[in-house]
């Protein structure tokens, strides 16, 4: 479902494309690549960071009774995503966008 309406969310835009994948990586995938960090004050931060985007992800696993330890998988999850989200600009680009069932669901706007 991500892949066949992520691109047309950003508005077919390459731009917005490399942004929102840069904002997934900065904002999910840098607080478990800081704990590789030599540093102590980067590891403090992405075990902080990693830690607060977990606990903020609580109240909705415990809305939906999904397990809690889900909260950890965050990063793994926007990877997933943004995997997705380039795969749906990709089909789109390839011309096969959008394509669910035997239609399509995302098509381009009009550029006439």
């Amino acid at each position: 479902m991500v892949v066949r309406s992520a691109f047309a969310q950003l508005g077919y835009s390459a731009p917005m494309l490399v942004l929102t994948v840069l904002a997934l990586a900065l904002t999910y995938l840098a607080p478990p690549l800081l704990l590789l960090s030599p540093a102590p004050a980067a590891i403090l931060c992405g075990a902080v960071a990693w830690l607060g985007m977990s606990v903020a992800l609580l109240p909705t696993l415990r809305a939906y009774d999904a397990p809690l330890a889900l909260a950890t998988l965050l990063p793994l999850i926007a990877l997933f995503y943004a995997a997705a989200t380039i795969a749906s600009a990709v089909l789109f680009w390839r011309g096969r966008g959008g394509y669910w069932k035997g239609r399509f669901q995302a098509t381009a706007p009009d550029n006439t």
